[in-house]
């Protein structure tokens, strides 16, 4: 549990990282997410999640 948490809180931070220092260029990221396709949305959803399995596979043996 305390391995999850501390993986949550890693998350939390790189995810708000990128909102305090330019919240200018992560509003107009943010509008070219809304006007891709549910496909490309999915399939790239599908590969982040499969590399951060690998990288949790190498770190952890």
């Amino acid at each position: 549990m305390k391995d999850f948490l501390s993986a949550l809180g890693l998350v939390l931070i790189l995810e708000g990282m990128p909102y305090f220092l330019s919240p200018e260029r992560m509003r107009f990221w943010v509008a070219q997410i809304v006007i891709l396709p549910d496909a490309m949305l999915r399939r790239t959803g599908f590969v982040l999640m499969m590399i951060g399995l690998l990288v949790v596979y190498w770190v952890r043996g």
